[in-house]
């Protein structure tokens, strides 16, 4: 990142703009990011929260008739809500607020954030914008910006997407080394209000993610080398948010336990100062060599459950899927869990390439028989460009005549719009076939409300979780609901 200079001239004014309306509301945590980037680097910085707007286009209006902006940065949380069910497809959602920004300003749009990264040219295209800037944003955006304050060539800009006699370049990441960067204030985002209506608040350990799971974009959006924050900084930003009165908080890392060694000392810093005392915590984790000893120092340092990605319960689906664990690992992680009072939540991905109705069973089962203390269930696989998955489908022939893929398998050789994997060796009623298995099992969340409104973990929207937390409910939206359900 471009050190800050002790001229206190101001460079202009960027708008950072978040479009994302879902419900239960989750905070825009990039926005902050950014902000405190670009103030060190001497600009002004406006946010335009449209999370909480009842009306997109006063909101527009009203702030571009009080101020003139340099560049307006755009980022798009999510490309849609990866339901086999409900197929909410956010970019195109999002395009009301991408028109009416065009609308209401001549200066350049720039798009970012995690939903934008996985398909930033066809995004680009889809909107008809000039400029995107895919992965990390500290260090792209302020050199952008720099750019076209000074008005210079910006054609070398790291992780620039941009469009050039009519075709689109993408250039290669140049990834921040995390370990260096200050600590994030954390003050340009009305965290508290999220906290209040999203129930908890957010933060990252580290970026990036190794693993080789065939349909995961993380990789792809966030890069394959791990680049890990100090755990003095990471403590630092956890204390600044419980300053605020947020103490509940979710790690936003792919797997906060990859390095395990990292997620140890983050843990130890955080048992050191005494923040372990003063909230709970929730995170995503690997069951590849979780272990007791682990999951006893999560415990100590606040941590009150865990949603492992599992995908299967059954070895060779886990296999297919490109899974590094066993259904022995998850035996013993939930047991690790258990153990310490830690609560978990298996994610199941199910439906994908090589499933059957016996894998599926052996599945259900294994679950049943582990006992986390909840169960995602979700049907079909989100297939998503650049990922093994996709080519794994083109090779199997024409989109339009695999039995397997569902939602927009037609003209749609780009992955663009949602399309799903559902092995057709489940049959015709699979999501039928699924709940037979079940049977009613309390422990088993839906993508859907055909098991009740209490038991659909689809965040999107969700009323009963609206509901819970503005009744006071507070953690992981999954932890909220088995609450719910249990009357605690």
């Amino acid at each position: 990142m471009p050190a800050a200079t002790s001229s206190p001239q101001k460079q202009g004014k960027v708008l950072l703009v978040n479009p994302n309306q879902m419900k239960p509301p989750v905070a825009p945590l990039a926005l902050d990011y950014l902000a405190h980037a670009l103030k060190e680097n001497r600009f002004q910085v406006d946010i335009l929260d449209l999370c909480f707007a009842t009306d997109i286009l006063p909101e527009l209006e009203s702030y571009f008739a009080r101020n003139q902006v340099l560049a307006v940065a755009v980022s798009l949380r999510n490309a849609d809500d990866s339901s086999f069910v409900t197929q909410d497809f956010c970019i195109a959602k999002y395009k009301e607020v991408i028109d009416s920004l065009k609308a209401q300003t001549s200066a350049p749009i720039i798009l970012g954030g995690s939903g934008f990264s996985i398909m930033p040219q066809d995004i680009l295209s889809y909107y008809d914008l000039d400029f995107g800037i895919w992965g990390e944003g500290e260090l792209s955006l302020v050199l952008l910006t720099n750019r076209i304050a000074a008005n210079e060539d910006y054609e070398d800009v790291p992780g620039l997407v941009y469009r050039s006699q009519g075709r689109f370049h993408t250039n290669p990441a140049k990834y921040l080394d995390l370990s260096r960067i200050s600590t994030p204030e954390r003050s340009a985002v009305d965290n508290h209000r999220y906290f209040v209506e999203g129930g908890m608040g957010c933060i990252e350990t580290k970026r990036g993610c190794p693993k080789d799971c065939i349909y995961c974009v993380d990789p792809v959006g966030k890069g394959k080398r791990l680049r890990l924050r100090s755990p003095q900084s990471v403590a630092d930003e956890i204390k600044a948010l419980l300053d605020m009165g947020i103490d509940h908080l979710h790690l936003c890392d792919s797997e906060f336990n990859i390095p395990e060694q990292h997620a140890r000392e983050v843990c130890l810093e955080m048992v050191e100062r005494g923040l372990g005392d003063k909230l709970r915590w929730y995170t995503y984790a690997s069951p590849a060599g979780f272990s007791q000893e682990l999951a006893a120092l999560l415990r100590r340092a606040g941590c009150a459950g865990i949603n492992f990605g599992v995908d299967s319960g059954c070895d060779r689906m886990l296999r297919s899927l490109g899974r590094d664990f066993s259904v022995e690992d998850l035996s013993q992680t939930a047991d690790a869990c258990r153990k310490e009072g830690i609560i978990s939540m298996y994610d199941l991905l199910l439906g994908g390439p090589g499933e059957t109705r016996q894998s599926l069973r052996e599945t259900i089962e294994t679950m049943k028989r582990i006992s986390p203390n909840r169960v995602g269930a979700s049907l079909g696989v989100r297939i998503f460009p650049q990922t093994k998955l996709a080519e794994l489908v083109r090779k199997q022939g024409p989109l339009n005549e695999n039995p397997s893929l569902h939602g927009s398998a037609s003209g749609n050789d780009d992955f663009f719009a949602p399309i799903y994997y559902v092995s057709s060796s489940l049959g015709p009623d699979a999501l039928g076939y699924l709940a037979e298995l079940v049977n009613g099992d309390e422990r088993f969340f839906f993508f859907s409300t055909a098991a009740g409104a209490d038991k659909n973990y689809n965040y999107n929207d969700n009323t009963v979780l609206a509901n819970a937390i503005k009744a006071g409910y507070r953690g992981a939206f999954w932890d909220i609901l088995r609450r719910i359900s249990e009357g605690s």
